[in-house]
């Protein structure tokens, strides 16, 4: 039996409607002609001291009983963008933040985060519960990021 098609040509998909999507992630990136391996990462790591990341870390442990975390808007503001500003700091990269990307109708909509420097790009998206979900639209982000990187200066 032929299995149904979860993207419709003539539909448009921004980012995320990939996190509304139901279907898991491997069936829609293989539509997108990609396959999900799952795998350890090993990324590079510094010898710089990271002592500013340690003091983060501390003030983050304080103030975090007096917030509350509900929404993604909060995590984007309370955790995610002042680590990120620590990292631009230490690795003097570019930060973009809500940055617009378009390659097609199935490939457009805006990133949460993107980072960028002359040894490479990291696209942080910040969601609320559903890691599945969300690692989905990441994928997303992140062909729509591999289709167009030759070709664009941030």
């Amino acid at each position: 039996m032929p299995k149904k098609k979860i993207l419709q040509e003539d539909r448009e998909y921004t980012f995320c409607s990939y996190f509304e999507l139901a279907e898991d992630p491997d069936e829609i990136l293989a539509e997108l002609g990609y396959t999900l391996v799952i795998a350890e990462l090993l990324l590079p790591k510094t010898t710089k001291e990271l002592v500013k990341i340690s003091e983060l870390k501390q003030k983050i442990k304080r103030i975090l009983p007096f917030i509350r975390l509900n929404n993604e808007t909060a995590r984007r503001e309370m955790l995610v963008s002042p680590l990120l500003l620590e990292i631009v700091d230490y690795c003097n990269c570019q930060l973009r933040i809500e940055y617009p990307l378009k390659v097609n109708n199935w490939l457009k909509g805006n990133l949460d985060y993107l980072l960028y420097s002359t040894n490479g790009v990291l696209i942080v998206e910040a969601k609320n519960d559903d890691l599945t979900r969300g690692f989905t639209q990441l994928a997303a982000e992140l062909i729509a990021l591999s289709y167009i990187e030759e070709n664009t200066i941030f």
